[in-house]
């Protein structure tokens, strides 16, 4: 299980403009939904985006505390 201030700290760590918005899909907080907006993804595709996204979520996602992630991920211009 992580919380949504933890998962926030570990994006911002690569992306310390990010807006984060964590749901929990069910109850458990290891299926998320996470929106990320941040102008760190200027100029980057959504498959750069996203590998940004699970590099900076490694250590959670290799020890079991992310089960599952469904992303979003925006400039600040694209919201």
């Amino acid at each position: 299980m992580i919380t949504p201030d933890v998962l926030t700290e570990y994006i911002r760590k690569s992306l310390p403009d990010a807006e984060v918005t964590v749901t929990d899909r069910t109850g458990t907080m290891n299926h998320l939904k996470v929106v990320i907006v941040s102008d760190g993804f200027e100029g980057k595709n959504l498959l750069d985006r996203h590998r940004l996204i699970y590099q900076a979520l490694d250590a959670p996602m290799k020890d079991g505390r992310i089960h599952a992630l469904e992303l979003t991920a925006r400039t600040k211009a694209e919201t």
